[in-house]
């Protein structure tokens, strides 16, 4: 999802059209970035296979989406901004509420007891918002530069993707309580059962090589397992669940993590151009995997269903980056 400085190639794709997804009880809103320093970055609603609205211009690339209590939080991070949009079943209200996060860069967030935490890269720290007040009461420094957050309901945990750490954050004192060492450039995590799996990319000291890899703490024990993957290995820094399993981005799709961090190949879901496939994520019943061949829109998103069906595909702007899901029953 994230902003990933990679070159595109051009885009394969062999699937079947089997829908084989219940989408007229939700809507699919899609974050395409823009690019940077334009301000052209939206967001496209969508009701099963169908465009229902597009918001414009919203700012200088989206970094995050997030859907909480039939509202819409967006963070923009070279607009340094928080958006708020309420939601009804034929999209978003305009023209929403604005919020300055005052140069800090925000780049991803979790919501616990209606506060908003999210991750800032200029201010390296973790911001805290008032869902009741949509005032920004509080701030926690952190040691470096944070990008994924998620919370077990009593600790915040925050990857510093600018290291090699992962920060544990008591979530009623605010403070940092352990610095766990999981290998270099932590990205993107999820908690899977009582697992906090970590995703990792990070550079040769000249730039030209890209490493991933996959590391993983016990929340019960505090033991740690880092992986690191041969070169030649893409895999890209997202993660996510999967029929509550562990899944990454992995070779043009998404593929399912094995106990030992390895990466189960032949549940790879998707077999998209390697190069092209710049984001993924999975909500509800929906697989997204979002591609771009030369970071201009249109750009085009694939989705699966959650046996891993091609389903239909949604035509976006440029960067498809993040994705979130409502359901109008609600």
């Amino acid at each position: 999802m994230k902003s990933k400085f990679i070159f595109m190639l051009f885009l394969f794709i062999a699937c079947e059209n089997n829908t084989g997804v219940d989408n007229d009880e939700k809507l699919t809103f899609i974050a395409s970035e823009g690019n940077f320093g334009r301000s052209n970055a939206s967001i496209t609603v969508f009701q099963g296979p169908n465009q229902i609205q597009k918001v414009s211009n919203i700012g200088d690339v989206i970094q995050s989406i997030m859907v909480y209590d039939d509202k819409l939080f967006v963070l923009i991070n070279n607009s340094h901004l928080i958006k708020i949009y309420s939601i009804t079943s034929t999209g978003l209200s305009l023209p929403g509420i604005e919020i300055s996060t005052q140069n800090s860069g925000p780049r991803e967030m979790t919501i616990v007891n209606d506060l908003l935490y999210f991750t800032n890269w200029n201010s390296n720290d973790i911001k805290v918002l008032n869902l009741e007040t949509y005032f920004i009461e509080d701030s926690i420094k952190v040691n470096g530069m944070p990008e994924g957050i998620v919370s077990d309901g009593t600790h915040l945990w925050v990857a510093i993707s600018s290291g090699n750490t992962v920060e544990k954050i008591s979530i009623n004192s605010k403070q940092i309580v352990e610095t766990l060492q999981v290998g270099n450039g932590p990205q993107q995590m999820l908690i899977e059962g009582s697992s906090l799996w970590i995703s990792r990319t990070y550079y040769s000291p000249d730039w030209t090589e890209t490493y991933y890899g996959t590391s993983q703490i016990d929340l019960l024990s505090g033991s740690i397992q880092i992986k690191e993957y041969d070169t030649g290995v893409v895999c890209g820094g997202d993660m996510m669940k999967i029929n509550e399993q562990a899944y990454r981005t992995f070779e043009g799709g998404v593929a399912r993590m094995k106990s030992d961090l390895t990466i189960n190949r032949t549940s790879k879901i998707g077999s998209y151009n390697t190069n092209s496939l710049y984001s993924a994520d999975a909500h509800s019943n929906y697989i997204f995997m979002g591609t771009t061949s030369d970071f201009n829109d249109p750009d085009t998103v694939y989705v699966h269903n959650n046996s891993g069906e091609y389903s239909f595909t949604y035509i976006v702007d440029a960067c498809p980056g993040d994705y979130a899901v409502w359901e109008i029953s609600n």
